[in-house]
């Protein structure tokens, strides 16, 4: 596989937020994977919340999805990958999180896109806020990605996912171990009951004297601590929060009828985060003004987490998308 890491980041100059905040210079880093740039379809993956763009090779969080003879083939395909600025991974944290909001991003990611001469994408696919990221950008510029491919998200945070990102905010600024207890509740959101029940089935550990369950909280939590900054939690907790494509703008039929691009929704049938339900009245919505529109679902016990877990089922689903258009060349 070829791999192109271009080390020095894009510098978006004079940005203005949503909220009016001006950032005179924010660094956007990249990493391409596969073909080189401009020689085949280019694939713009978006991270989630502790992710970021190492998304195939060795240490990629995709990389069973995206490679060489993968789902998102690496000899077929130009991957595209932006880190979040403030997400931690290039040493630049950003400390007003509440300066932002998911659009915020999109345009900073829009902004990328022509910074490197990239006038039209073949997909662009996310799962959890970096679908979120995804739709966003799709509002903004309708046009510029032939399919989009939102996985385990929605374009709007809910009442619900709201309440939750309200409460690890509590966490990220009051607890004495902010990054592990707010972990520990998240990793409530990102599994199911049906997924603990099956993984511990009550087990005591019996070094430490305590249920299993508690003790893999615990470890998830400390295993965020050494790698994550707590700024850039609440940045990306802030940005779940404020998924929301009609936020001062226009209604979602209005925005979305402006484009062609393919919306493919991946749902997972036991997320409790991103529900099922309301990715089928998404989908319904659209079907009402729009013909390419797809909806499936992942079948899992994991919840939320299922993107990240269940790749031969987003293989099987994915396929005809990626697989058709290299059949085609």
């Amino acid at each position: 596989m070829k791999l192109e890491n271009i080390p020095s980041p894009i510098i978006i100059q004079d940005f203005i937020t949503e909220s009016g905040a001006l950032y005179s210079s924010l660094p956007l880093s990249f990493t391409l994977a596969g073909k080189p740039l401009y020689t085949a379809p280019i694939v713009l993956v978006n991270h989630a919340l502790t992710g970021n763009a190492n998304v195939t090779g060795e240490n990629g969080w995709w990389n069973d999805l995206i490679g060489e003879a993968k789902t998102i083939d690496t000899n077929q395909y130009t991957v595209l990958a932006f880190n979040v600025p403030g997400n931690g991974n290039d040493s630049f944290l950003i400390e007003n999180y509440q300066d932002f909001t998911t659009r915020d991003i999109a345009k900073i990611f829009i902004k990328g896109l022509k910074a490197l001469s990239i006038e039209k994408v073949f997909a662009i696919i996310g799962g959890s806020v970096g679908g979120g990221v995804a739709w966003e950008i799709l509002a903004l510029e309708p046009n510029i990605t032939e399919h989009l491919i939102p996985i385990a998200t929605d374009w709007k945070s809910t009442d619900w996912m709201i309440a939750n990102c309200f409460l690890q905010e509590q966490i990220l600024n009051n607890s004495s171990k902010p990054i592990e207890d707010a972990r520990i509740h998240a990793m409530l959101c990102y599994r199911s009951p049906e997924s603990f029940k099956e993984k511990f089935q009550r087990t005591i550990n019996q070094d430490l004297l305590i249920f299993n369950i508690e003790s893999w909280l615990a470890h998830h939590g400390k295993k965020l601590q050494q790698r994550y900054q707590l700024a850039s939690y609440k940045l990306m907790n802030q940005l779940l929060k404020t998924i929301d494509i009609t936020r001062n703008s226009e209604d979602f039929e209005t925005l979305i009828s402006k484009s062609n691009a393919a919306i493919h929704i991946v749902a997972i049938n036991s997320d409790l985060f991103f529900t099922p339900k309301e990715n089928l009245e998404t989908y319904n919505e659209l079907k009402k003004f729009k013909n390419n529109v797809f909806y499936s679902e992942i079948d899992s016990v994991h919840g939320h987490d299922a993107f990240l877990i269940e790749y031969k089922q987003l293989d099987h689903l994915l396929a005809g998308i990626f697989k058709a258009e290299t059949i085609a060349k």
